[in-house]
């Protein structure tokens, strides 16, 4: 007799487990997202596009890997939970089929001086291991060689129970740490220029102090002057010994000065403590140049700059000691560690090995180990988070995000990123990325493009599917995913020369190089090759130099594009000359702020492990605005309703009519030609992208009088269709009479430029040289460079072609 079981059929249908291969969202309305439902496939490199502002971030960041997140931390207990960032549930309907999300941002690494590229990705902690049991002489365990440990000893009685009596015995201990004593493992010490603070020839009567805010008859110059303490008649540098000590190093003493109970202090230590304990980007601009003219960092003489004991130093394997290893450029110190050999740590060696050979890998061969956190650029810090994700990373079934992981890449190491993105995939891995390179975008296997514009122009679903798809749509995207912007036909001529001779900060090599002025200047080559550090290096920000950098903006959610920009500063001025009021009064950070809310608009409820809870403030509305001040008005609009408007509304308000006002329509104007007029002017700063901030930078800096401007990859987190705005832009700037100089690898403003400067071959110490210099069509014609390579192919002419037409002697035809 023979049973139908039904295992036949069930042994061919799918296992209910293999059926959640999606990840859903529906209703998302974080930030601009406008009730946005999307499928997305698992095991899959799903790439999101879109204009800058279009809602990616929304999407990708804020609602799935949140969610994610926050659900992973909600599993441990809420006394673990009170010691981490709580997070509040974005706003959207239904989110399932998550995974675990593994966030790799471009947030930038502590700016700790103590943090470090070894510190950072844990190379440091297992050379410290490695020199613990091979170096001679043996010093002792790994914090010995550690600059974050330092050495110390104690002794003393301690008092014991044993059987049943008390008893004294004397106890001693000691740690042996690998901190330099003279600069407490920072590397570097500061001193102060005391020319900077006063002038030594005058005396205090005569206005001695230069110190900004000490200002004679102010109470910060009166402390001195009449503390009795110095004779204020008697010129500074006829001082005797005592009082020069009591004028500069006094401690802290509690004195009546001129009738009043005052602390005094000696000069050095009170700067010490009112402007070298703050964060220097936070100080007002006057205050920062004091700051930078009147303190000097100086590599640390105990040590000089490894941050290391002398013990530490003298410990040795092959002879390197752990000070000179993490000097060494990455690909060096692998060559290194791979020569050791030694059986007995034989698993250190490998997993160290397989450390370092992914910075190799990932493109950030060229860093050594000693270097600052801080001091890498956004697409660095990037890399070296991905490093513990790269190589043999056993985690499968998890979801990657990646906020252009292709930022600060030369074409030739897109390729390395993009096969690194797939090897992730191919693990089994869900992989997440926002990206506005096409080269990236190419290698998707599902594509998500949002818009159609920005801000609240965007927020929505403009395609979904695959890349051909795309080319073929009708999106932004779509229409611009083929562009090449063409070479000119010809180029401007200069106008003069910066002359650079003999540089040679970091990798450079005694770089001779003549930088064109009044036309439009690249400066490329890979990463790590010296292109930063030849521009910035030799030609710092000041007198006729205005330097956009790629350093964040900092500010808190009572920032917005228009207290960043000073755009504010006319506009209340305006608002208070129509209604015959005062100019704080239009402040949401003064006098006009809502009582209730303190001029937030919103009111944070505490609810100690949980997430605290943001609601609109009852009184203002949210509105940030005491009601009495919304009473006033200037061309028909209260203040609240003038914040709210996007720039380019504002650009027209503020153009003519009762509202004219002249410095804040040219404030906008500058907005609006960087690509901003869809923000809001009072939109918080926390909540603008990268490409945002960059741009907004950019418009600031624009108001500055200089004939040079220095500009640092200003293509960062621009979409296709913003490239050619912003080349319109450069052409302005060039042909209004500016030099205009671009540390930058986007093809696009390559193929634009008057003059090229290509720094390599390689990086680190293969690059810091020049290896060509001349016009873009040149360089694409001679393919004698990586980056000529990739222009060649870009720009699509072959070096025959170019011939033909007779444009150059050896190049030609050239097409977008």
């Amino acid at each position: 007799m023979i049973i139908d079981t039904g295992m036949e059929t069930s042994a061919h249908a799918p296992h209910v487990a293999d059926s959640h291969d999606l990840i859903r969202v529906h209703g998302a309305r974080e930030n601009n997202l406008k009730d946005v439902s999307i499928e997305l496939p698992k095991r899959r490199l799903t790439v999101f596009t879109g204009v800058s502002g279009s809602g990616k971030s929304s999407l990708v960041f804020d609602t799935i890997a949140a969610e994610s997140q926050r659900l992973i931390n909600e599993t441990y207990s809420t006394f673990v939970q009170g010691f981490m960032p709580t997070q509040a549930r974005p706003d959207v309907d239904v989110l399932e089929g998550l995974t675990t999300a593994i966030i790799v941002d471009q947030q930038r690494m502590g700016g700790d001086v103590r943090s470090t590229v070894g510190t950072a990705t844990d190379a440091n902690a297992m050379l410290r291991i490695l020199f613990s049991r091979l170096g001679q002489p043996h010093i002792g365990s790994p914090q010995a060689f550690s600059f974050n440990v330092a050495s110390i000893s104690g002794a003393g009685a301690v008092t014991l129970e044993r059987a049943g009596q008390t008893i004294k015995e004397r106890r001693s201990f000691s740690i042996t740490g690998g901190m330099c004593p003279r600069c407490e493992g920072r590397g570097m010490v500061s001193d102060i220029d005391l020319t900077q603070l006063f002038d030594d020839s005058k005396s205090l009567a005569e206005g001695a102090l230069t110190i900004p805010v000490y200002t004679p008859g102010g109470w910060n110059y009166r402390l001195y002057s009449a503390s009795g303490l110095v004779d204020p008649d008697k010129p500074i540098r006829r001082y005797t010994k005592k009082e020069m000590h009591d004028f500069l190093h006094r401690e802290p003493v509690r004195m009546k000065i001129e009738g009043i109970n005052m602390t005094y202090e000696g000069l050095i230590g009170r700067i010490q403590k009112s402007y070298l304990s703050k964060d220097k980007e936070a100080m007002q601009p006057h205050i920062r140049a004091f700051v930078e003219r009147a303190v000097t960092f100086t590599a640390c003489p105990g040590c000089d700059g490894t941050r290391l004991s002398e013990a530490a130093r003298s410990s040795k394997i092959k002879g390197i000691s752990i000070a000179e290893a993490c000097a060494m450029q990455v690909s060096d110190l692998a060559d290194w560690v791979r020569g050791v050999g030694e059986p007995s740590v034989a698993p250190l060696l490998a997993t160290l090995q397989q450390t370092l050979d992914s910075f190799v890998e990932i493109g950030l061969g060229y860093l050594s180990l000693d270097r600052r956190s801080g001091t890498l650029s956004g697409g660095e810090a990037q890399r070296v988070k991905m490093i513990r994700h790269v190589g043999s990373s056993p985690l499968t079934d998890v979801t990657y995000v990646f906020d252009e992981p292709t930022a600060g890449l030369h074409p030739h190491d897109v390729v390395r990123m993009n096969d690194l993105l797939l090897r992730l995939r191919d693990k089994g891995n869900t992989v997440l990325v926002v990206e506005h390179e096409p080269e990236t975008m190419a290698i998707a296997d599902h594509v998500v493009d949002l818009g159609p514009g920005a801000g609240t122009a965007g927020g929505t679903v403009c395609f979904e599917g695959t890349v051909e798809g795309l080319r073929a749509s009708g999106t932004i995207t779509g229409r611009h995913f083929g562009d090449r912007a063409a070479l000119k036909e010809k180029v401007r001529t200069p106008t003069g020369a910066l002359e650079i001779r003999g540089a040679t900060v970091h990798n450079l090599q005694h770089v001779d190089v003549d930088v064109p002025l009044g036309v439009l200047v690249v400066v490329t080559g890979v990463a790590g090759s010296g292109k930063s550090s030849l521009v910035h290096g030799s030609i710092p920000a000041g007198a006729g130099v205005v330097s956009v950098d790629q350093t964040p903006i900092k500010g808190s959610r009572r920032s917005n594009p228009a207290t960043y920009t000073g755009l504010l500063d006319p506009i209340r001025t305006a608002f208070a000359k129509a209604n015959g009021v005062k100019p704080a009064l239009f402040s949401a950070n003064s006098e006009g702020a809502c009582p209730n809310c303190n001029g937030v608009g919103v009111i944070y409820t505490d609810l100690a492990v949980f997430a605290s809870v943001a609601t609109t403030c009852e009184v203002c509305e949210g509105k940030r605005f005491d009601a009495s001040v919304l009473e006033h008005r200037l061309g028909g609009r209260d203040i609240s309703q003038v914040l709210a408007m996007s720039v380019t509304e504002a650009e027209e308000f503020f153009g003519g009519g009762e509202a004219r006002t002249p410095a804040a329509h040219a404030i906008l104007g500058r907005l609006f030609d960087v690509g901003l007029g869809y923000l809001s002017l009072g939109q918080p700063l926390t909540t603008l992208s990268g490409g945002e901030q960059q741009r907004l930078k950019l418009a600031t800096h624009m108001a500055e009088k200089g004939g040079v401007y220095v500009l640092d990859e200003p293509t960062n987190g621009l979409h296709l269709a913003d490239v050619e705005h912003l080349l319109g832009l450069l052409d302005r700037l060039v042909d209004s009479g500016k030099s205009v100089i671009v540390i930058e690898h986007h093809l696009a403003v390559m193929a634009h430029a008057d003059w090229i400067i290509d720094l390599g071959p390689g990086a680190g110490h293969d690059g810091g040289r020049i290896v060509f210099e001349g016009t873009p069509a040149d360089l694409a014609a001679a393919r004698s460079t990586l980056t000529g390579e990739h222009l060649a192919a870009y720009i699509g002419a072959l070096s025959g072609q170019l011939k033909d037409t007779g444009v150059i002697s050896s190049a030609g035809e050239h097409h977008g």
